[in-house]
């Protein structure tokens, strides 16, 4: 009897945790099998933005605000978030370490986000594979300029006078090319830090109190094309792997390097110039979201009503997808050390 007894208190049990699991089910399939579209539905997406509004990465990063919610299942609200400083470390580190990983937080960053981690940069709080990445809003040809009234007129002269470059930040290109060149290429820049965007250092500019910027090539044939038709600026070089349609007679910044081993580390740096600027999510956005977002934003880039702002505003535009990035960031970090360590030694600040 005794046997029996425990017998059918065990089938009472089992028959119990049986009913319970039965009741539990539908609540528990239904946190898991929420759609994307119910999930976004009447929920905000905040694109973090690492730079002061009015330069070219709050440009894009607006322009795909207005038009990218529409493309996501569930239509969710699409707002931006300025948080500017350390040259947007501050917002990188903020989506790796604090912001929500449920696909509701994205971010615009620097260019330089993957070799700043392989760099070991001071204040890097995140890995840059483990990004999420979106998408690149476009690639972006960027040139230093030197006002007219500075010594230096050509890079050579550079190398003879020491030229103030103004930078918004220590992970920034517009202190990090300056930097190599120094290193590499025996030139004298002294750059002053500080500047919240390259809008301000033109201005700072224009006022003496520096010579030179690196900035988008289209910014400046868009916004200050007198400066370029009344020799008001001279072009030093370009920001580029190799030299572009737009600018076949300006020296890339690879081509200045004294040496072979010299070219090699400025060309790391410069392989930045292939995120340009890009669209990243946190960590551990879930894969149907993530697919969702990567999806929705190769889609605004062919939404026409984004298209006609493009040509309207006539900025750069040569998307590229999510996919693309993450490779790019797997391959920054497998670069060999001794290189890695020749650059990050060069861009350290003094």
């Amino acid at each position: 009897m005794i046997d029996l007894r425990r017998g059918f208190a065990r089938l009472a049990v089992a028959s119990l945790c049986v009913t319970v699991l039965t009741l539990a089910a539908p609540t528990l399939l239904g946190a898991h099998a929420q759609s994307v579209a119910d999930f976004y539905k009447g929920n905000t997406i905040n694109i973090y933005v690492g730079y002061a509004p009015g330069g070219a990465y709050d440009f894009y990063a607006r322009l795909f605000a207005r038009h990218i919610g529409k493309h996501i299942p569930g239509n969710p609200n699409v707002v931006i978030q300025s948080m500017p400083g350390a040259g947007t470390l501050r917002a990188a580190n903020y989506l790796f370490n604090a912001a929500p990983r449920d696909g509701t937080a994205l971010g615009v960053v620097t260019q330089t986000l993957m070799v700043e981690e392989a760099f070991g940069t001071l204040g890097v709080k995140f890995k840059s594979t483990e990004f999420n990445y979106i998408g690149r809003m476009s690639s972006v040809v960027e040139a230093m300029i030197i006002w007219h009234a500075a010594k230096a007129k050509t890079i050579q002269d550079v190398r003879q006078y020491e030229t103030i470059a103004g930078g918004n930040g220590p992970t920034s290109p517009t202190e990090g090319y300056p930097r190599l060149l120094n290193a590499f290429g025996g030139t004298k820049f002294k750059v002053v830090s500080g500047y919240k965007g390259t809008t301000d250092v033109m201005l700072a500019m224009e006022r003496g109190e520096v010579d030179a910027v690196d900035v988008s090539w289209n910014t400046i044939m868009r916004t200050k094309k007198d400066w370029v038709d009344t020799k008001k600026v001279n072009i030093l070089f370009q920001a580029a792997l190799e030299r572009t349609k737009d600018l076949p007679d300006t020296p890339t910044i690879v081509e200045i390097g004294n040496t072979p081993d010299d070219r090699a580390a400025i060309a790391l740096y410069t392989s930045a110039a292939e995120v340009s600027r890009p669209l990243i999510g946190t960590p551990g956005i879930p894969a149907g979201r993530l697919k969702a977002l990567r999806d929705a934003f190769m889609a605004a880039t062919r939404d026409p009503e984004l298209i006609a702002e493009i040509r309207k505003s006539q900025v750069d535009f040569d998307p590229a997808p999510g996919e693309y990035l993450q490779q790019l960031a797997d391959r920054v970090a497998k670069t060999p050390r001794d290189v890695v360590q020749r650059a990050s030694a060069a861009l350290q600040t003094k």
